[in-house]
């Protein structure tokens, strides 16, 4: 089920977090709906050969379940990305199973917009770090 937040609810500080497994299956279906079929993420024997010695999952892959947290929890339903920017800390191996965080961290009343300070992390160690605007609905709208 879809959470709906509007603007007025939120608050400062207010968080949210999901994990997700990281499986060859779903990294091979990224490689297809997003056509990056890079065999560092595809194939075993080139990985192997690559500075990380295995697969790993994209970027856009991991940073995609920010969004997915923000479309479905908080804020959830109408809410729309505005942008976002990532510093990738870390690769994260198939298998691994990320910790999405997301935080309120400012409030653009004028916009409806929230800024929300991001990060992903596999068992404690950060993986990406970021941040987020988001439009988000209003009760007055």
């Amino acid at each position: 089920m879809i959470a709906q937040h509007y603007y007025e609810d939120i608050s400062l500080g207010q968080r949210e977090s999901n994990t997700r497994l990281v499986s060859a299956e779903l990294v091979e279906a990224f490689a297809e709906i997003s056509g990056d079929t890079n065999p560092l993420h595809l194939d075993d024997a080139y990985a192997a050969t690559s500075r990380f010695g295995e697969r790993i999952a994209h970027g856009a892959l991991i940073t995609s379940f920010i969004s997915a947290l923000l479309g479905t929890r908080l804020p959830g339903l109408g809410t729309v990305f505005v942008s976002q920017t990532a510093k990738f800390i870390a690769p994260v191996a198939l298998g691994a199973t990320v910790t999405t965080e997301i935080e309120v961290a400012e409030k653009i009343p004028q916009k409806n917009r929230i800024l929300f300070t991001t990060r992903c992390l596999v068992a404690d160690k950060v993986v990406v770090v970021g941040e987020a605007i988001v439009y988000v609905p209003s009760r007055k709208a």
